[in-house]
């Protein structure tokens, strides 16, 4: 059972996304925070799988609140439901750790989708925000040593373009398993604990062809 807590100053929404999450059999809403204070209080006495938070909240914002989760919390996902359509704070909350970022007008099966899919280990970015990424040309002054194999560059040109870990492992003939290890060793280069962070990082190294 996936277990999803709610960070949200909006009563309607939150009741709203407990009816939708209701629905399915392998996920429950197990908390509720209307913001940084309630959350930071919960935590030690329980830990969700996900938590699915606004941005704009009074006090201590989501992006904010994202980064005091991933340095005291690291394993808990966490998703960026927002109306926000702004690559600015797309961008922050990737930065801090995000594991997806949805907007608050998309589809309900788009939603559970992301649950789903953040839960299994893998991040969720929007595809209009993917192609502002590819849209996106920085020039990296770093010294460090990121270079990838051939086919670990492989695997970050499928990252970029938003294929599961099984959509890989089919276009390029290996095993899941494979996939993970070639995951695993861009995230150690590029120094980054998600997919989110490793496709940022690779945009704006100019790792990738920009479109």
């Amino acid at each position: 059972m996936i277990q999803v807590l709610l960070v949200d100053d909006h009563a309607i929404l939150r009741d709203g996304l407990k009816t939708l999450i209701a629905q399915e059999e392998d996920m429950e809403v197990m908390g509720e925070a209307t913001g940084n204070i309630q959350l930071m209080e919960m935590l030690p006495k329980v830990q969700p799988d996900i938590i699915m938070m606004d941005i704009n909240m009074q006090e201590m914002n989501g992006i904010e609140l994202t980064r005091w989760v991933k340095s005291n919390y690291p394993v808990i996902k966490i998703i960026i439901l927002t109306m926000y359509n702004n690559d600015e704070y797309f961008m922050a909350a990737i930065r801090e750790g995000a594991d997806g970022y949805l907007l608050k007008d998309s589809p309900s099966k788009d939603v559970i989708g992301a649950i789903r899919t953040v839960a299994g280990g893998e991040s969720v970015i929007p595809p209009a925000m993917t192609k502002k990424l590819m849209s996106m040309h920085k020039q990296d002054n770093s010294e460090e040593d990121n270079s990838l194999t051939p086919r670990e560059m492989e695997v970050l040109l499928a990252l970029v373009e938003g294929l599961s870990n099984k959509d890989i492992a089919s276009r390029l003939y290996i095993s899941d398993k494979t996939v993970k290890i070639h995951v695993s060793n861009i995230f150690k280069k590029f120094d980054v604990k998600s997919r989110s962070q490793a496709i940022i990082f690779a945009v704006q190294n100019n790792l990738v062809p920009l479109r």
